[in-house]
This record gives structure tokens, sequence and C-alpha cells, in this order.
């Protein structure tokens, strides 16, 4: 069996039992973590040593909800508010992928999550119109190495004389079916199925029913956004609590507008959250539930949502949501009272329990990823703290949350095998798979454009 040992480092487990080592080794076997404590004798068996002096190791980020399809159009709807967003990407550059523009979006974008540190990425793909487009989707997150949870969504393009809108159409239980019985046949692999759905938010209530219970006949996890405009369905979040359909397993994307004593019955019924705080506020949905949800005793989980408007950096966004949260707390205390709070009402760890521990417990995976805990998966990220930015440290934790980024992304290992070392993504081919991406956005842009012209 294959054997790594990592020693020396500081390690921030995120297992209260565990704690944190300000000195510490890892030993993984075979896939998974054998131990996590101060020193490690491994007696005179094989092994691989690794230096962790100077070095912090955490466990893998979770990104809790992404685009992966959008990846050739980095940056293009950065200036796009939310009804732009819907109108031009979904009624629009959407229409024109190709399985291919699907692939070479979906593998590169999880190579840049890996090598960003996330070791599991939730992949919300709703811009899969043929089981092609779905296979290329798949066939690109598990060419890239990376776990992920392929959410398999459905398209929003504005409907042809004669076809139903969109908000109308069931999640197709064909594919659902197709997928289960392929290449997502197994419920612990490295790749994954959930439900993309739409939603009392997008669809109609017959619909809504229909998919809600499709999840919950498959046990898969049912996602959906909650935002952005006014509800199809008025009252129907309300209807599917009655129909006894809302629990543990459904996951809300945004939720800002959720009135109080809704988000009171979603949160006693075990309801996750995923918040893209960035770009919630950029393209306007409001601001970020988190601090509703912390009140509740609850905690989010994070996603980037788009690579077309911002950066794929999960520390950033746990940054922005940490930040964002703190200011209103401040300007709420300040209102009261005349001051700011006494103290910081949310430290630094929280954050980074978003990213981890919190988006293995949405993905019902708590057993097996978010912490560095034996026997768990031996998915974690080697972070260089002798590097200029981060160096000295004073608290690992606040160091992590509070300033690490890409530059020191020094190792990441995803079940037991190295997916990046020494700073670089060990891939063969990544210029040629840029060039393939770089003619997809190209081609993209130019397709969209020409549709305009020819209007």
């Amino acid at each position: 069996m294959r054997r790594t040992l990592i020693q020396s480092a500081t390690v921030i487990s995120m297992d209260d039992a565990i704690g944190d080592l300000k000195t510490g080794d890892v030993l993984v076997e075979g896939s998974r973590i054998a131990s996590v404590r101060p020193s490690i004798d491994i007696g005179s068996g094989e092994a691989e040593i690794i230096d962790g002096t100077g070095r912090i190791v955490i466990p893998g980020l979770i990104n809790a909800h992404m685009h992966t399809w959008q990846t050739a159009l980095r940056g293009y709807a950065a200036n796009w508010t939310l009804l732009e967003y819907f109108r031009r990407m979904h009624a629009g550059l959407a229409t024109v992928f190709r399985p291919d523009d699907i692939y070479i979006a979906t593998l590169v974008g999880a190579l840049n999550q890996i090598n960003c540190g996330t070791t599991t990425l939730v992949d919300w793909c709703h811009n899969n119109p043929t089981p092609d487009h779905t296979d290329a989707a798949v066939g690109g997150l598990i060419e890239s190495g990376i776990r992920a949870a392929f959410f398999h969504g459905s398209p929003k393009p504005e409907p042809k004389p004669g076809e139903p809108h969109f908000s109308e159409i069931p999640h197709p239980r064909r594919e659902v079916e197709r997928l289960l019985a392929g290449p997502l046949a197994g419920r612990d692999g490295l790749v994954t199925l959930g439900l993309a759905i739409l939603g009392p938010h997008y669809s109609t209530l017959d619909v809504a029913m229909h998919d809600f219970r499709l999840a919950r006949e498959f046990k898969l996890i049912a996602s959906m956004h909650q935002g952005g405009g006014p509800a199809k369905t008025p009252g129907g979040w309300e209807k599917l609590i009655e129909a006894g359909l809302v629990g543990a397993g459904i996951n809300i994307v945004h939720g800002n507008d959720l009135p109080d004593d809704l988000l009171d019955r979603m949160v006693d019924l075990g309801v996750s959250f995923s918040v893209t705080p960035e770009n919630e506020m950029i393209q306007g949905h409001g601001f970020p539930v988190t601090g509703r949800l912390l009140k509740r005793g609850v905690r989010p989980t994070i996603g980037i949502d788009l690579e077309s408007v911002l950066a794929g950096d999960l520390f950033s966004a746990a940054r922005v949501a940490l930040s964002m949260q703190r200011a209103l707390d401040n300007a709420e205390t300040r209102k009261a009272s005349g001051t700011i709070p006494a103290t910081t009402t949310i430290p630094v760890r929280e954050a980074l329990r978003w990213i981890t521990t919190e988006g293995a417990r949405m993905l019902g995976r708590e057993n097996q990823i978010g912490s560095l805990t034996p026997g768990k998966l031996a998915d974690f990220v080697i972070i260089n703290a002798s590097d200029l930015n981060l160096f000295p440290v004073h608290d690992a934790v606040a160091t992590v949350v509070m300033q690490t980024s890409l530059v020191n992304i020094e190792a990441v290992m995803i079940g037991g095998a190295w997916k990046k070392r020494n700073g670089r993504l060990l891939i063969e081919g990544l210029e040629s798979k840029k060039e393939l991406l770089a003619q997809s956005g190209r081609r993209l842009v130019q397709d969209i454009e020409r549709q305009g012209r020819a209007a």
C-alpha cells in the first residue's frame, strides 16, 4: 500500500477531537488518512517522506456551487446585472454551446479549482440540452481528477413558438436513470450525481412537486436557485413543506430575499444553504444570508458561482462572506448603540468551516471528507507559509483565511493521489487544453455576435 508521511507541519485538522497542531504529522495510507498527531513513527516500512517545515496542512476546500461550463467566458459577464445575465447568458450564449465547449470548460474549470486548493467541486451544470452535453461535462470532471458532485440541471433558453417555457418542463427522469446506470452509478465515487432543479422560484408548482419527488425517490440532493426577480410560484415553498418534501437533502443557493418565517421553517427542517457572496453582491441578488443563518444556529456553505464574472478562488469568496457579514454586524451594532461591537462577531475559523466541514455536511459526506480525520479520504492542501505574503505566522487559521492566495498553494492531494506538487499541477498537455479553451471562448462570442447582427 502506498504511504505518504508529512512531517513537522502546522496542521489545522478542523476535527474538534484533534484540534490544531503547531507541529504535527499526517500519515496517508492508500486513499485515506491513517493518522494525525504530533509525531508519527512509521518504523521500517516504505513511505514518501515530505518535510512540512514552514508549511500549513488543511483539509481540501469544498466549493459548494459553481457553473463550470462558463470557464471559457471568464470575465465576459463582469459588468452584467442578474437580469442581463439571464438574457445574455441563458437566453443567448448558452444556446450556442456544443458538447466540446462544455467538455473543455468543465475540464479546465475543474483543473483551476484543484490549482486553487479545491478538492471537492459542486458543479451545477444547467446548460445541457442533450445527453451529449451532459456526458461531455461528466467526462471533463472525471478527466480532471477532482472530487465532484455533478448536479445535473436543465437549460433555460427562450422558448420557440409552440414550445413550453422551461419553467413548465419537469426534470428528465430518463437522464437521471441513465446517469445512475452509467458513469455516476457509484454513490461514493470520485464523481457523484445530484440534481440541479428549478425549484418553486423558477418553475410551476407541478414541476416543483415532480422534481422534489424525483430527488427523494433516487435519494439525491436537490439543489435550486432561490432569488432574482419575482417567484414563478408564490407560496410554492409552503405547499412543498405541507407535502412533506422539504428537509435534509434540499439545498438552496442564494436565498437572499427569503422572509424570516420561511427561513425559520427551512432551518428547522434541515435545509442547507449555499452562499456565493461576491457574485450575489455584484449582480444584484442582495446581501448574503450568512448572518441570518448564523443567528439561527446553522452555517452556510460557500461557492464561487460564475467565473464569467469573477475569480475562482474559494479563499477570496470566504473572505468576502466574512468581511461583508462583519460589516453588517458592525453597522447594526453602531445603529443600536452608537459604537461598534466590543469584539468581532465572527472569528476567522468560522469562515474556514464554511469551505471545509460545512461543504462536506451539505453533500452528506461529513464522514468521508471535510476534515483531517483518520479514516477519512486523504483530501488536503499544503500551504507554503514561508512565502513572503504569509510570513511570519502568528495565527495559522488567520493566515489561511485572511492572507492565503493561489500563489501559496504548494500541493494538493485528492484521495491519496497528488494533483499538485511544488506549486504546479500534475497534468499533461495543459497548454493545449488552454488553447482549446481559448478557441471555444472565441467561437462562442463570435457565434452569438453573429446571431445578434442577423437579428
